[in-house]
């Protein structure tokens, strides 16, 4: 065990974040710079269920020491930062919160992701929980597990919604909120990073940043991250039991909430296969497919009617077009900061 008190250790620190867009907000009193597993947590304008998310970590059912790393992304307000700071100073967990400066979804977890392997040099597993999610007593022991068990290199979990509004639980049901996956065992690829252990072999095979920035304000760079793990012949393993639940506002279930995730999702979907196509012709082909799956999709859709809401049913439809509009470079900006309600 390699100990160090971080008022002593400025240099330590500051050599693991020597990007000069990146500060460090606050640390712990004590790191242990040998230990094999690093959480993080990238932070947007949620202090009061930043809380909820630590305080889940902080009682994890396990044996295994761990540390945390922190991306407070929004560098004028800073809500997330004196929350983490409680914790670490507290020794509730150990590890260290961080400012990127610079705003985005694919900012923030590469800023996680990077500091965590430069800080934790014998670190070699990596798991990522957002800032609104809650994970079970249990889940980075069974994350971890698998990860020995299977010598996986990305092993991803399920993430629950939980509704502030539960007048309608049919909702968990919709594509939008229903896991990938409803068994353990290997699968083809995840999608993403909300509930998801990643090696550091897979970091180092892919290089850096991790997360493409061109999704940096759509989304989907964890989905692209993904791809291009599947497409260098890494392996994939799920595993039901370490649950994630992700607290849904009322505003997320929506008709037109709903209806722009499903957008959403069809411009990521375009933008993620048209960026693995090689070759103009390639390229056309993807074009050629997005305007082929709008028919078909109403087709899906008048199917799904006969046993499903409307609103599950227009799924297919609303990713359909959105991948369409993507083809003709029209795409949302969900997580550009003006866009996000706090």
């Amino acid at each position: 065990m390699t100990l160090i008190p971080t008022d002593l250790s400025a240099s330590r620190l500051s050599d693991a974040v020597r990007d000069p867009n990146r500060e460090i907000a606050a640390s712990s009193r004590v790191i242990d710079l040998s230990v094999g597993i690093v959480v993080c947590i990238p932070c947007f304008r949620r202090p009061q269920h930043l809380r909820l998310t630590l305080e889940s970590l902080a009682s994890q059912r396990t044996p295994r020491s761990f540390a945390v790393v922190m991306v407070e992304n929004d560098a004028a307000r800073r809500e997330s930062a004196p929350v983490a700071a409680e914790y670490l100073a507290a020794g509730r967990l150990q590890g260290i919160c961080l400012v990127e400066q610079r705003q985005g979804n694919c900012q923030a977890i590469n800023a996680a992701f990077e500091t965590a392997q430069a800080l934790f040099p014998a670190a070699t597993r990596f798991l990522m929980i957002d800032d609104d999610e809650i994970a079970s007593p249990d889940w980075l022991e069974l994350m971890v597990r698998t990860a020995e068990a299977t010598g996986a290199d990305v092993v991803g979990g399920p993430v629950l919604p939980d509704f502030d509004d539960d007048s309608q639980p049919w909702l968990s049901r919709h594509p939008a909120f229903r896991p990938a996956y409803d068994y353990s065992g290997a699968v083809p690829l995840i999608y993403g990073c909300g509930n998801c252990l990643i090696t550091r072999a897979a970091f180092d095979r892919l290089g850096s940043p991790a997360f493409d920035l061109r999704f940096n304000f759509l989304g989907g760079g964890d989905c692209d991250f993904f791809v291009r793990c599947r497409d260098a012949g890494m392996t994939f393993h799920w595993t039901t039991e370490a649950v994630i639940t992700e607290t849904v506002p009322q505003s997320r279930t929506s008709l037109g909430w709903i209806a722009r995730r499903g957008l959403r999702i069809g411009a990521i979907n375009y933008r993620v296969q048209y960026k693995a196509a090689q070759g103009v012709a390639a390229r056309v082909r993807v074009f050629a497919q997005m305007l082929g799956r709008l028919p078909l999709s109403l087709v899906r859709a008048a199917r799904l009617l006969a046993t499903s809401k409307a609103v599950v049913a227009m799924h297919p439809v609303m990713v359909a077009l959105g991948s369409l509009l993507a083809a003709l470079g029209i795409e949302p900006k969900p997580y550009e900061a003006s866009k996000i309600v706090s």
